[in-house]
């Protein structure tokens, strides 16, 4: 089992910056995907960005392309979300998901074996 924490919301102004932080816990995530999801109030739960095993591939939704970072740190079992000029429609709950394989990318959220609780972003204007 793994346990997936986030960490690093919080209310930031519009061109602001953040950096989320997803802790795996239970076990290593070294070989495992990672993914960074978000919902918004009464949407659907969608793909931001993702990350290979290795570290050495990524993927982006086009809306944060170019904005947003996906890495990770396997000695530390972590994955993190650098958010770079950040706009009123990134506010959401965004959540980190893990899974179990070496294939890449992985965008569809019944992909995903294992999630955190998420952590609130909310970007004014």
């Amino acid at each position: 089992q793994v346990l997936l924490v986030e960490s690093g919301g919080g209310l930031v102004q519009a061109g602001g910056s953040l950096r989320l932080s997803c802790a795996a816990s239970g076990r290593t995530v070294n070989n495992y995907a990672m993914g960074w999801f978000r919902q918004a109030p009464g949407k659907e739960r969608e793909f931001v960005a993702a990350i290979n095993w290795s570290g050495v591939s990524t993927y982006y939704t086009e809306p944060v392309q170019g904005r947003f970072t996906i890495s990770r740190d396997n000695a530390k079992n972590t994955v993190y979300l650098q958010m770079n000029s950040l706009k009123p429609e990134d506010t959401a709950v965004y959540y980190c998901a893990a899974r179990r394989s070496a294939n890449f990318p992985w965008v569809k959220r019944d992909e995903y074996d294992y999630w955190g609780q998420g952590t609130q972003v909310t970007v004014s204007s």
